[in-house]
């Protein structure tokens, strides 16, 4: 027993302190970045192959988001490294965050105040955590206005008196509807068991598809939303113009994501925590070390909350505006189309 424990110690030492120092660009030596620091592209001062980021890690575009064919099924693809923790990701979300991450996703959905009707488009859903409170919030306003019109019929007001003119029109108002589009089918089926077991059927599809090029017409949506997965994007630039193209217009764009921490102690220990702690849980619960040093550094190479806000303005998106949560830890980031 104790020799296993000797073990995972050395591996927190050794993986806490690895591509910690890296130059003032945020770059390895060797590699020249070729635009700003929003896009995390880079050229090699050796090759023409674009490459970006994963983690610390510098990688070929080509290979980081790949799903795996042939000899590109390696170990440092964003699809493998949710493939790994699929099982455990709902469990290691707790962890990780001590169950805040909860709070998070319900300040997500009081920003959108969905009403019903609403077609939603949940991106890199996963597990279903967004959709599943999307549709429970639009229930729970359906029955507000049920009560709403039952109150109302009980002292009716001058304009239940006027003479019915609605003979012949449609009945019912549109279904609200969420869609769950994930690149990864082993997320999605985590999240189809979880909504078979909540007994949740109607009103929510399940998709396999990638953000930089979704499987959807123009003009689809009302909301689109994307929590905690636009970090793991290839070419954030690319996925922000898609969610422009199937929104309505007047459709909103809502993202929550992990940025920078305001406070400079909270930002000490929070470095800490999540290069020392965040990996050996991942070891301890999921299995998983490497995937967990890997989501840590990626939230270190996400913009920061005005970085994004820009990008997301660059993309064609208006009224854009964040609202930081838990001192920068998380930022809510939101625009429309118009």
């Amino acid at each position: 027993m104790a020799a296993p424990i000797r073990l995972l110690f050395r591996r927190v030492f050794r993986f806490s302190h690895r591509n910690i120092n890296v130059d003032s660009s945020g770059v390895a030596g060797g590699f020249i970045c070729s635009c700003r620091p929003s896009s995390c592209r880079c050229f090699s001062d050796s090759t023409t192959e674009r490459s970006t980021h994963f983690g610390f890690e510098t990688v070929p575009e080509a290979e980081k988001a790949t799903r795996g064919k042939g000899k590109l099924f390696y170990s440092f693809s964003v699809y493998k490294v949710f493939e790994n923790v699929a099982q455990k990701y709902d469990v290691m979300n707790d962890a990780m965050s001590f169950g805040i991450h909860r709070l998070w996703k319900d300040a997500l959905l009081h920003v959108m105040h969905p009403q019903p009707g609403a077609q939603l488009l949940d991106m890199a859903g996963g597990t279903g955590d967004i959709a599943f409170r999307f549709l429970e919030y639009v229930c729970f306003q359906q029955e507000k206005r049920r009560r709403r019109a039952a109150r109302s019929v009980q002292a009716p007001s001058w304009q239940h008196l006027e003479p019915d003119t609605s003979a012949g029109k449609e009945d019912g108002p549109v279904r609200s509807r969420a869609v769950v589009c994930d690149i990864n089918k082993e997320m999605l089926s985590v999240g189809k068991q979880k909504a078979d077991g909540m007994g949740i059927h109607e009103g929510l599809s399940w998709v396999v598809g990638d953000a930089e090029e979704l499987p959807f017409d123009d003009d689809q949506f009302d909301i689109y939303t994307i929590a905690f997965g636009i970090r793991n994007v290839t070419h954030i630039e690319q996925a922000l113009q898609e969610a422009l193209r199937v929104l309505k217009p007047g459709g909103r764009f809502i993202c929550l994501e992990f940025s920078k921490v305001t406070n400079p102690l909270l930002a000490r220990i929070y470095d800490a925590y999540s290069f020392q702690a965040i990996p050996v849980l991942g070891e301890v619960i999921a299995g998983d070390w490497k995937s967990y040093q890997y989501l840590v550094e990626s939230i270190r190479k996400f913009p920061d909350q005005e970085e994004f806000k820009q990008m997301i303005e660059d993309a064609g998106f208006y009224c854009v505006q964040y609202r930081n949560l838990t001192a920068g830890v998380v930022a809510l980031h939101s625009g429309f189309k118009l």
